[in-house]
């Protein structure tokens, strides 16, 4: 997401209800420029809880990026009749912080396993390794600069084009690919000193 948090301008009372209709009527047509909007209106509504669940601003981040791509990529599950919009968003923005919780105690779990494992010196390939790989990928990306991190786990996670991640974030293509290579050649970098060049190829195999 954009290294600017959505701003309090678009909050209650700002619009009409007609524009609110509006701005849902074109996110379910497909508009990404109602994405955009979407995110802007109630990005720090779903940051807020997921930082306030997981104690955590990188993961609330993550969390976020992963509710407004779920969204989009679900907007043909979401019913009016049902509630509203925001409504349906922290209901998402749910699920991700739980999906997260449990992810976090997975890793906990994987990387004591992996560590008894080395202790024991077996030396033998293991189902672990492909979780791993991912821990350190995810270690050396939130060592990124911030918006080289967002690109790349929009392009990495989220499965973004660049041009979409354009849209997303806000910025000119041409920084979004800026970022992206600047932030691939510093992982590339990265493994390459820690003797661990297969990891980033493995992680798109």
């Amino acid at each position: 997401m954009s290294a600017s948090r959505p701003g309090p301008a678009d909050g209650p009372g700002h619009s009409t209800a007609r524009d609110e209709n509006d701005l849902v009527a074109g996110f379910m047509a497909g508009d990404e420029d109602c994405l955009a909007a979407v995110y802007h209106r109630w990005g720090t509504l779903v940051h807020g809880i997921a930082r306030n669940s997981l104690g955590d601003a990188c993961e609330a981040d993550d969390v976020t990026q992963q509710v407004f791509i779920g969204a989009w990529r679900g907007r043909s599950g979401f019913c009016p009749g049902r509630g509203t919009l925001a409504g349906w968003l922290v209901g998402i923005t749910r699920r991700k912080v739980a999906d997260a919780l449990a992810a976090r105690a997975r890793r906990a779990a994987l990387v004591d396993a992996g560590g008894s494992e080395l202790a024991a010196g077996t030396g033998a390939a293991s189902p672990l390794d492909d979780v791993l790989d991912q821990v350190i990928v995810e270690h050396e990306l939130s060592l990124l600069p911030e918006p080289q991190r967002q690109v790349l786990r929009l392009a990495f996670y989220g499965d973004l084009t660049q041009p979409q991640i354009a849209v997303l974030t806000g910025w000119p293509l041409g920084t979004v690919k800026s970022h992206a290579r600047r932030g691939l050649l510093r992982l590339r970098h990265a493994f390459e000193e820690a003797g661990e060049a297969g990891t980033l190829a493995r992680l798109h195999s």
